[in-house]
């Protein structure tokens, strides 16, 4: 049977020399990607083990309950239940009180990174690893004869991971509302907006301290005289800045969110018309899309995500929030404010689409 929306699976070429072929498709086509595109799931490297989970937090409630339905091969339980106690014997101690596994915010380092960061398309990133050991990862023996003796023998994993991203694609091509879930969003995020708080006042904590190590002549009477050594200079105070803006979105955000959840129950078991339907789905598709600046971030338009990129300095590794994280980072605080402001005005406007969704949904408005 037909699904009800279309599935593309792509191969891409020229992934390790700057992610060309995936990049350069996007960018062809980012028009019609930016019309339709509902979510890209990507596959990268993946072995035998544990499941690896990363993308948006808004396919979070998804991607754990796919995880919660396909059987680990090895020990029969679901990958869900094996992940879960990987990460609780290694001392997560959420991993046992949460409702579901966090998955991972993505930086850079696969095709997902224009899907997810140039254009704002929802994504996921799903693989298995963690027994199939390491060392022939780029080298010669990084071949299909040594992946099929020591990295998955008897392609279980191959498999499981086509049965995890099938699931996954299955319930994004026919959901009759798309399985965007913001209740998982808001709780991440939120916990971004503590971390990028806390790290101004850290940044401040470490200024003073260093500058009173500068004031003693400490880093030099702690160097060794016989050797050159060119000591640190005082650093200007870090100034106090409000969050107020973004705590007070993420509260009107949070509201919104969980009414939303609510109110999608709600309908699929009283049933919706084909007009809500398609309204509703309108919206959630383009939330990701509300996540995007159109000016990107600061010195690097093409990444236009605000609230995941990878580090402008350290490549691969995610910065959540990078525009406030990194303006923190590099002291530069009138940028801290004024990211500050635009991450505020996008959780404003994310928080007003899912008012409209949930309008939408108590019939209240239809869209043309």
């Amino acid at each position: 049977a037909r699904t009800k929306r279309t599935i593309i699976f792509t191969s891409w070429d020229a992934e390790e020399p700057g992610l060309l072929g995936s990049t350069e498709w996007v960018e062809h086509h980012a028009d019609e990607i930016r019309e339709k595109a509902v979510a890209y799931i990507n596959t990268d490297g993946s072995g035998r083990g544990f499941l690896n989970m990363g993308g948006s937090h808004t396919l979070e409630r998804l991607a754990n309950e796919v995880a919660r339905e396909v059987e680990d091969p090895q020990t029969g339980v679901s990958v869900w239940q094996r992940t879960q106690a990987r990460r609780a014997v290694s001392g997560n101690a959420e991993a046992t009180s949460r409702p579901d596994l966090r998955i991972s915010p993505l930086g850079s380092g696969s095709d997902y990174t224009p899907f997810l960061q140039h254009l704002g398309v929802a994504s996921l990133n799903i693989g298995y690893s963690g027994e199939n050991g390491g060392g022939s990862y780029h080298s010669q023996y990084d071949s299909f004869d040594h992946y099929t003796r020591f990295g998955d023998p008897g392609f279980y994993y191959g498999i499981t991971l086509v049965q995890t991203t099938g699931r996954m694609t299955l319930r994004l091509a026919n959901a009759d509302v798309l399985p965007m879930r913001f209740a998982n969003f808001v709780d991440n995020v939120s916990m971004y907006a503590d971390q990028v708080s806390e790290l101004l006042d850290q940044t401040r904590t470490a200024t003073e301290r260093e500058n009173r190590l500068v004031q003693m002549n400490a880093y030099v009477l702690a160097a060794d005289p016989t050797r050159t050594y060119v000591p640190p200079t005082a650093q200007g105070e870090v100034p106090y800045l409000s969050f107020a803006a973004i705590q007070n979105a993420m509260r009107g955000l949070e509201e919104s969110a969980n009414s939303l959840d609510a109110e999608i129950l709600r309908v699929l078991e009283s049933g919706l018309t084909p007009a809500q339907q398609a309204a509703v789905n309108q919206v959630l598709m383009s939330t990701e899309r509300l996540m995007t600046n159109d000016d990107g971030l600061p010195r690097r338009p093409w990444f236009r995500h605000q609230i995941y990129a990878p580090g402008f300095y350290t490549g691969y590794g995610v910065k959540t929030f990078p525009g406030i994280r990194e303006a923190i980072e590099q002291r530069n605080w009138e940028e801290t404010g004024e990211q500050i402001e635009l991450v505020a005005d996008m959780l404003v406007r994310v928080s007003g689409a899912l008012e409209r969704a949930i309008q939408i949904l108590e019939g209240n408005e239809i869209a043309p």
